[in-house]
Parts: C-alpha cells; structure tokens; sequence
C-alpha cells in the first residue's frame, strides 16, 4: 500500500479545511502531484490508485493514474478527518482554544465539535485499507489521502496508541509504504520525498 498525502494547497499549515469543498492544490502542490507520479510511474506491478473525494486528493491522484494508465477510484473511507465545527478555523486560532490541548496529547479523547473524533477516524480509514487489501491480494496500490488520516494508519500499523500519532512527520506529496500480509503489517517507509531521503524537507 503506497499511501500519498496530497500536495500542498494555498492554505497548507495555516487553516484547517477539513472537507470543505472547493480547496485545489496550489502550484507548488501541482509539481509534488507530477512528482509523485513519476516517481511511481517507475514502480512495477501498480494494480490500482485510490483517492479520497476531495478536491486535492484527486488532483494529486490524477497524474498518477495517468502514469500508470489507469483510472482514479475514489473510496470515501481515504476522505479527511470531519473537523465539524473548526472547518476553516485558522490554525493560530485552533491552537488558542482550550481543547488544543487534547488535540495535541490526548487525541484518543477529542471529538471535533460537530465532526468526528479521531478514533472514529482511524477505524475509518484502516477498514477502507482492509477492502482495498482484500480487493487486491498480492498487489501494489496507491491511496491518496490527508496527512491525520495517513499518520493514524501508520500509527495502528506500527502497533503505536492514537495518542501518539502526531509524533509522526508527514510532508505534502510524501509516499508511506506499508506492507499488509498475514499477521501483522510491515511498514517499510514513512514520509519518504522526492530528493529527500531524510524527511526532513517538511515546508
């Protein structure tokens, strides 16, 4: 399972979109999506790519696709993490509200105000990977998705608590490979970039 975080966006480390609808990706976002695909593009044996429905998540999806001469899927389990109420909350602002506290350490504990809590989303996003897995036995698969999302899989995958997920760095356009297979699952690289074998070109 190749897990992709979407590219940058115009409001990437500043707002808190959600699942807004209408946000593309900006155009440095664009040229992480067309790097991303070549980069998968020499990859053998890409079954199938899987987006969320969001915008950014099909743009960065598509020239995947293209790549691979296949078509985009969308499995609305790969979707953002519903944030209810904070939809476009700025960042500097969320981080002022008394429950950021939680957001940051006890995460297991926080449900967004009119949205989802963060167990709900990991239970979310590990079953859709469980269909995709079971829908394609033996093969490589792409799933485009959101950074929360992404970092709780890797985080349920490495045997760690919810609680300590956003220990977990994941860059925009970045590439997680996770390998399912019976018992437990392999994670094989988190947050690996184009050029930047450390991680750490994270802006």
């Amino acid at each position: 399972m190749l897990l992709v975080r979407h590219g940058r966006t115009p409001t990437t480390g500043l707002i808190l979109p959600g699942r807004a609808p209408g946000l593309h990706l900006s155009d440095e976002g664009r040229r992480q999506a067309e790097a991303v695909a070549r980069r998968i593009a020499r990859l053998p044996g890409v079954a199938a790519v899987y987006t969320g429905p969001l915008e950014r998540a099909r743009e960065t999806a598509a020239p995947i696709a293209r790549a691979r001469r296949l078509r985009v899927r969308v499995e609305r389990g790969l979707n953002e993490c519903d944030v209810g109420a904070w939809t476009g909350v700025t960042l500097g602002r969320a981080r002022r509200e008394p429950e950021w506290q939680l957001v940051r350490h006890h995460p297991s504990g926080f449900r967004f105000p009119q949205g989802e809590s963060f167990t709900e989303m990991q239970a979310r996003v590990t079953a859709a990977l469980a269909r995709l897995v079971e829908r394609h036995p033996g093969a490589t698969i792409v799933a485009v998705s959101h950074a929360d999302p992404i970092k709780a899989v890797v985080a349920h995958a490495l045997g760690l608590h919810l609680d300590l997920f956003h220990r977990i760095a994941l860059a925009p356009g970045s590439i997680t490979a996770i390998a399912y297979r019976p018992g437990a699952p392999l994670v094989l690289t988190v947050n690996a970039l184009d050029g930047d074998p450390t991680g750490l070109a994270m802006r």
